[in-house]
């Protein structure tokens, strides 16, 4: 279905049909050695899917999205803002448009960074995470999350407590899966351990992974799931834009970086030059800066999702052309310009 044909749904508030091809669109990938596939693309809700952002454009961000074969949605308990609006959006869209769907789609959730006030709504503890996700699913109006994630490691919880807060909510039938978010290789290799020797399916770690963001090669992230038997799932693939091509002339009116100090800090002439350098090398291979970016990350075997962000339909259409094939050639050109050991 092209836009036009969704926005005249939409202006006729006719029931959204998606098309019969949208599982020919996309590939998908096991997630370790469990059963669940998914898309090798996800719709991340970060942003623009807050209570400041425009309903319909959110809406018919995630029509485009599941059209085209996308069939994980990745939100958190803190998404917005304001918090928590990110799943209760989703979760209207869902209840209103996309019910008869739902036995087709992966909605993940996470739990770990600030969610309300005083100290019980932040961490890893047993009580934050079970009363974190019951929130979650209120929002989302679902009875389960396909993927519940602990969203950051808590240096203040046992992870012995965080990880029989995981199996109580395994065991619940509230989550399907279980995953961990922002463990680096040494601490995935111990909660890994810890949920296998309860047979929790704990089946991914989420981190960011990117051309210019390579933290989880360098520490062995990658290997140590090809051995234990989980997968990656990859945000901030297009390095917060800096990969989209959007930048090769500077910073544009309105972009991500124009709204925010933190990512401006990051660009430099010498960041510059580099996606210009990874630009031509693209355009050399038929694809976008952006399409090489996630082609890039995709590569690896042990990743099974990377997860987009957006702020319109044609975005997400534009990240969906990924060819994983690079020559060695290709692949050194892309760690001379952007090692894999920082300098």
């Amino acid at each position: 279905m092209d836009e036009q044909e969704q926005k005249r749904m939409l202006t006729e508030n006719r029931t959204f049909r998606p098309s019969e091809e949208r599982y020919k669109r996309m590939t998908y990938r096991r997630a370790g050695r469990s059963g669940l596939l998914l898309s090798e693309v996800s719709l991340g809700l970060w942003h623009n899917f807050g209570s400041v952002d425009s309903y319909e454009n959110m809406r018919n961000m995630v029509f485009t999205a599941f059209d085209s074969g996308v069939t994980v949605f990745d939100i958190a308990n803190n998404y917005g803002p304001v918090v928590g609006s990110a799943e209760r959006n989703f979760g209207s869209i869902l209840s209103r448009d996309l019910s008869a769907y739902r036995d087709e789609m992966i909605v993940t959730t996470k739990a770990g960074f600030p969610y309300w006030k005083g100290p019980y709504g932040d961490g890893g503890g047993l009580k934050y995470l079970v009363a974190s996700l019951d929130r979650s699913l209120k929002n989302l109006g679902i009875d389960y999350v396909d993927v519940f994630y602990h969203h950051r490691p808590d240096p203040d919880t046992p992870l012995e407590e965080t990880a029989y807060a995981l199996r109580r909510i395994a065991e619940s039938g509230k989550a399907l899966y279980i995953g961990i978010s922002n463990y680096g290789a040494s601490l995935a290799e111990k909660m890994c351990a810890l949920l296998r020797a309860e047979k929790v399916p704990f089946v991914l770690d989420q981190v960011p992974y990117s051309i210019f963001e390579r933290t989880c090669e360098r520490e062995g992230l990658l290997r140590l799931a090809e051995e234990q038997g989980f997968s990656v799932t990859a945000y901030s693939p297009l390095a917060q834009g800096l990969l989209t091509g959007r930048y090769l002339d500077g910073i544009p009116e309105g972009s991500r970086m124009q709204k925010h100090g933190y990512l401006r800090e990051k660009f430099d002439e010498k960041t510059l030059a580099k996606v210009r350098a990874l630009n031509a090398l693209a355009k050399e291979r038929g694809q976008t800066l952006a399409e090489m970016a996630l082609s890039w990350v995709l590569r690896k075997s042990s990743v099974s999702s990377v997860i987009i962000g957006a702020s319109s339909s044609a975005q997400i259409r534009e990240n969906l052309t990924l060819n994983t094939s690079f020559t060695a050639e290709e692949l050194a050109r892309i760690d001379e310009i952007s090692p894999a050991e920082a300098k």
